[in-house]
């Protein structure tokens, strides 16, 4: 008997035992969870504007303040028919009121052939910049147009007219008579950094007032896809979703304020796969206060020719561009830049590559001063500039008269010199230097180094005496001309206005 109470009294101390190990060993793990939350702050993971931020943003603030400033563009464009063609002349094309100059034997219209365009008709977006209506969208949105069509947040519509345009960054500026319009506020893009949450608004495919967000993953991203003589790409690169239709839209910080114009996709299908750029929008603000003053971008050019990594000796890397031409009499060698020299900064901005350094001139008129900071042979020295036009002076650019006509038509012309005339045994002409999108491409097959001599029946001698012809046409307007390689045979094209 004294044998089993022993075993029970041994039984029930270890019991006691392991409760009490238990106890202590689960207050000690209480205390460690305890400690360790009060020494680790934690917040919820959601963004306020102004606020301490977080690793998750809220895109609603930035969409609710700028979705009425984001429009929808309708661009209408005239294509040329395919039809019976005579010397570079497409019959399909021909004004109603010129066909009584080529009808004859052999020469009639065929049942259907009735000159009627084909219309086609392209969509982007665009962001108002004033009450007024001011609009700023992509060049390539509106190049093309004959008759454009705003649609604004709220489903009213209102037709357009372009007040200027700018190849060089791919912006134009369109106006509608509209009154108390919301509108945008600039941000500044400069200030902008990679890993930065953004918002994309636009219309793509179609589809109105979409927002999308992603974060600014580069700056600077030249990707040549600017088709102009002097192009300026400086892109802000973001993974934002921007599909074909949100050209012309707005790229937004948190804060609701625009920092680029929504222009360029990279893919390999046509839709987005993972990268879109925009237009900075401090050269945006430049641009388009150009074309409100001037209706003409006012740019400044150093005059030189410059490529990145810059080296000197075998292993010193400098950061900047090198300077490996410059042009005669250009504002950089008269203030005493030279070939070789490596541009490190422009006023307080380090230059690290050649974007950049387009984009900051790119920001700047004839006249305006920069001080630029080169290395040479080892040592830092400053130079000021003094800014000129591509004419190689200072003055402003004056928007030719007559130029909204001339524009439409997509195209450089020159008056052809008494030399040549003589030459080609006429008696002048206004010759074709360069093509771009516009009427002429679109609606005829004129190639560059065509002489017009005649337009509408009248003849034409130099460049004024087509700008007047041009500027009274109404309806259709017929060219009339040679091309320099077969002077002997005439050419004839048609487009209307």
């Amino acid at each position: 008997m004294r044998k089993y109470l022993l075993l029970a009294a041994m039984a029930i101390g270890g019991g006691l035992t392991a409760l009490l190990g238990v106890r202590l060993m689960d207050n000690q793990n209480t205390s460690f969870a305890n400690a360790s939350h009060a020494t680790v702050p934690v917040k919820y993971a959601h963004y306020t504007p102004g606020g301490n931020g977080s690793a998750v943003a809220d895109f609603t603030f930035a969409a609710e303040k700028a979705l009425p400033m984001v429009v929808h563009i309708s661009a209408s464009m005239h294509m040329k028919r395919n039809g019976n063609s005579m010397q570079g002349f497409g019959f399909g094309n021909i004004p109603e009121e010129f066909r009584q100059f080529f009808e004859g034997p052999g020469l009639r219209f065929s049942p259907g052939d009735d000159g009627a365009d084909q219309v086609q008709q392209g969509t982007g977006s665009g962001v108002i910049l004033s009450a007024d209506g001011y609009i700023v969208t992509n060049n390539h949105v509106v190049r093309e147009a004959d008759e454009l069509t705003v649609t604004l947040n709220d489903k009213r519509e209102f037709k357009a007219k372009v007040i200027g345009t700018d190849p060089s960054t791919d912006l134009a500026l369109v106006k509608i008579e509209a009154k108390d319009l919301p509108y945008i506020q600039f941000g500044n893009s400069d200030e902008a950094k990679v890993g930065e949450w953004v918002v994309a608004i636009g219309n793509p495919f179609n589809l109105a007032s979409t927002v999308t967000a992603g974060i600014v993953s580069a700056k600077g991203r030249d990707i040549h896809i600017v088709q102009d003589k002097a192009p300026i790409e400086s892109f802000i690169q973001t993974d934002a979703v921007v599909n074909p239709g949100n050209s012309g839209g707005a790229l937004l910080n948190l804060d609701g304020s625009l920092i680029g114009i929504n222009t360029a996709i990279a893919s390999p299908t046509g839709v987005y796969a993972g990268y879109a750029f925009a237009i900075p929008s401090n050269l945006v603000q430049k641009v388009v206060e150009d074309l409100r003053q001037f209706g003409v971008v006012q740019r400044g050019y150093l005059g030189i020719i410059i490529r990145d990594q810059a080296k000197e000796g075998e292993d010193k890397l400098l950061t900047g561009v090198i300077v490996d031409s410059l042009v005669e009499n250009s504002a950089a060698r008269e203030a005493g830049i030279k070939k070789g020299d490596v541009i490190t900064k422009i006023d307080d901005q380090q230059i690290k590559s050649s974007p950049e350094l387009l984009e900051i001139v790119g920001k700047h008129r004839p006249g305006d001063k920069l001080k630029l900071y080169v290395q040479r042979n080892g040592s830092e020295r400053d130079y000021t500039v003094v800014l000129k036009n591509r004419s190689g002076n200072t003055d402003k650019v004056v928007k030719p008269v007559g130029s909204a006509a001339m524009d439409a038509l997509g195209a450089e012309f020159e008056t052809l010199s008494k030399a040549e005339a003589k030459k080609l045994d006429i008696k002048g002409g206004v010759q074709v230097k360069s093509m771009s999108m516009g009427k002429l491409s679109n609606q005829t097959d004129i190639r560059e180094g065509f002489i017009i001599t005649s337009v509408n029946n009248q003849f034409v001698t130099d460049l004024e005496s087509f700008q007047d012809i041009l500027n009274e046409a109404k309806g259709g307007v017929m060219l009339e001309g040679i091309y320099p390689a077969n002077p002997d045979r005439q050419y004839y094209y048609a487009f209307g206005i």
